[in-house]
């Protein structure tokens, strides 16, 4: 058994410890979290289990690193910490650990990073001996593994195109959803996640990462960006009141451009309620939620995946995805030579010893 750390309880942090418990190779050997609330308390009760599993919340990751964990899955958010969650990484790789994140966007596409980060990297890889792979929360698997596994099913690919399609009102991140977003905030608001270079910035990785695996030169990469504002005051039971004429709806595109054409594009279509931007694409049945990889060419293949969990939520279950994606690779790493890997290296495992086991 391979002893395993949870860093951090938020969205992804709850479906990693509930993964580590699940997985027949791993073993829940700490958890640390940040708020002063969480510690103390058992990893179950924090990941929703309803039930204990004996391993305590922590707030000193120095101690936990001390005990040489054989895997760290770091699951605090980047978004508003980039260099804190940089550094936090680089201590548990130097501490010897497999770190699995989605929390560096840039080592989305490691071999594409920026070289002082990549030099970072490798010096702490060299000193301690860990690796590190970084996967996204959109989920990652959605923008790397599966376009490229349905590129393989077709003769002839013109373009690929890989959609988020969400309404946020039940996302467990008001901050994130009403300030880097800008839900209900009013139309002459810039929400950071969409300021220009922001969206590159994020998900720029995994386009470049598919073009080096189609073997395609990108020209450049693109944004695109559309919002509309709510024409009415809508009332959410996760959220509250989001006013009329405050933004309720933003799509925006990263588009890897080939021969002057987007041929790979990334979209994400976020929604704070289903009655704004009704025209732009919704998950088939109505939901609130569904990741899409559209392959254009010959044959044309659309897949739509619409994962639940934490009682029926899509969005949880887009997370217990991006986590399971995370957690699962730690065998493989561990196998692996030390180093920096990405979607293209490490590949997609199956679920040995889990088929049939009861749900944690």
């Amino acid at each position: 058994m391979m002893s395993t750390v949870v860093w951090g309880t938020g969205n992804v942090g709850r479906a990693a410890i509930r993964a580590v418990e699940a997985h027949p190779d791993l073993s829940l050997a700490a958890v640390v979290v940040h708020s002063p609330d969480k510690v103390g308390r058992d990893a179950g009760q924090l990941a929703g289990l309803g039930r204990d599993l004996g391993v305590t919340a922590t707030d000193d990751p120095a101690a936990v690193l001390a005990t040489r964990p054989r895997a760290v899955v770091y699951a605090a958010s980047g978004d508003l910490r980039p260099d804190d969650a940089l550094a936090d990484v680089v201590r548990a790789v130097r501490a010897g650990a497999v770190v699995v994140t989605p929390s560096l966007y840039a080592l989305y596409d490691q071999q594409g990073a920026p070289p002082e980060l990549r030099e970072h990297m490798l010096a702490a890889v060299a000193e301690g001996g860990g690796s590190l792979f970084a996967s996204g929360i959109d989920p990652g698997w959605g923008n790397d593994v599966l376009p490229l596994l349905l590129s393989g099913l077709g003769s002839v690919v013109d373009a690929i195109r890989c959609q988020e399609i969400f309404d946020y009102s039940g996302y467990d991140r008001p901050d994130a959803v009403r300030d880097m977003v800008g839900m209900g905030r009013p139309m002459d608001y810039e929400p950071p996640m969409i300021a220009p270079t922001v969206p590159s910035m994020v998900w720029g990785g995994q386009v470049r990462l598919m073009a080096r695996a189609l073997g395609v030169t990108l020209e450049e990469i693109r944004e695109v960006v559309e919002r509309r504002p709510l024409d009415r005051t809508v009332s959410t039971a996760g959220m509250g009141v989001f006013e009329a004429g405050t933004q309720g709806a933003v799509r925006f595109e990263v588009q890897g451009v080939v021969e002057g054409v987007p041929r790979i594009v990334i979209e994400h279509v976020t929604r704070i309620h289903s009655s704004c931007a009704p025209d732009w694409p919704l998950p088939p049945d109505g939901g609130d939620g569904a990741h899409r990889v559209i392959v254009e060419g010959r044959p044309r293949i659309e897949v739509t995946i619409e994962a639940t969990d934490e009682g029926g939520s899509r969005s949880a279950g887009g997370n217990a995805t991006a986590a399971g994606r995370l957690v699962n690779a730690i065998g493989w790493l561990a196998a692996a030579p030390p180093g920096l890997y990405d979607a293209l290296d490490v590949p997609l495992r199956p679920a040995t010893g889990r088929l049939g086991r009861k749900n944690p």
